[in-house]
């Protein structure tokens, strides 16, 4: 029950102003641009959401850290933080809240974007159970750029601030896996250094997903990155708590 009154606050907060229904339409609007021009959609001639998903880790950079930016930002700025702290709620339970909140409202954008997957079905015959797959990826990537903005978002009252940071630490997971940084690391460090560095990319599990490929190692992974900044997110809570 505590758990459903914080998410629905939370989720409520976004509509509160104009702010959220900007961001969708930038969003869809962005998602629109890149999959049928960025993309070569019709140029391609292939029933497929490749060009959809191609893009989405780069257009989520941005997009989902200003999702996140505010979580805890804007408690500490508006002096709500200390009032949201002393209600008889455990503290993980508002950790979680906050973030599922967040986690909604990037669905909800994700959902909007289904009218693109109508149109690739009335054009072709798609593979829908990659299309799937592909969401569930998205989603998973989503989630997993959320955990670490809420988890920055703690550590500063500047909203500006939390978004840079999130974008510098998403990036840094988005780009670990490519060639021209493994590039840097290989001739001198070892190979399983070399395929660590490449295992913490979040474009690299994603691209399996996109393509209809469900290993439980990919599942694992963004599992891992979500629990892990969660917790990290909790931790920096606790801390500011008692620092008072």
């Amino acid at each position: 029950m505590a758990l459903m009154t914080i998410v629905k606050r939370e989720f409520s907060s976004y509509f509160a102003t104009p702010v959220a229904y900007v961001f969708l339409v930038i969003f869809l609007v962005m998602q629109g641009m890149f999959t049928f021009y960025l993309g070569s959609f019709y140029e391609r001639e292939q029933a497929d959401l490749a060009a959809f998903f191609a893009y989405q880790p780069w257009l989520f950079l941005f997009l989902m850290p200003a999702i996140g930016m505010r979580l805890w930002s804007e408690e500490r700025k508006a002096g709500t933080f200390e009032i949201l702290l002393t209600l008889p709620i455990p503290l993980g339970t508002i950790v979680v809240g906050k973030y599922l909140a967040a986690l909604l409202f990037a669905a909800l954008a994700l959902l909007l974007t289904t009218p693109i997957w109508v149109t690739v079905n009335w054009l072709g015959n798609p593979d829908n159970g990659v299309i799937m797959t592909g969401y569930v990826g998205s989603l998973l990537m989503a989630a997993s750029y959320l955990a670490i903005g809420a988890a920055l978002s703690a550590t500063t009252r500047n909203q500006v601030v939390a978004f840079i940071l999130t974008v510098t630490i998403c990036f840094l997971f988005l780009v670990s896996g490519l060639p021209m940084v493994l590039d840097v690391f290989s001739g001198w460090a070892p190979d399983e250094l070399i395929l660590a560095i490449a295992n913490l990319s979040l474009i690299n599990h994603f691209d399996n997903l996109q393509k209809g490929v469900v290993a439980l190692s990919d599942i694992i992974y963004f599992a891992s990155v979500i629990g892990l900044w969660l917790w990290i997110n909790r931790v920096v809570i606790e801390r500011k708590r008692e620092a008072g």
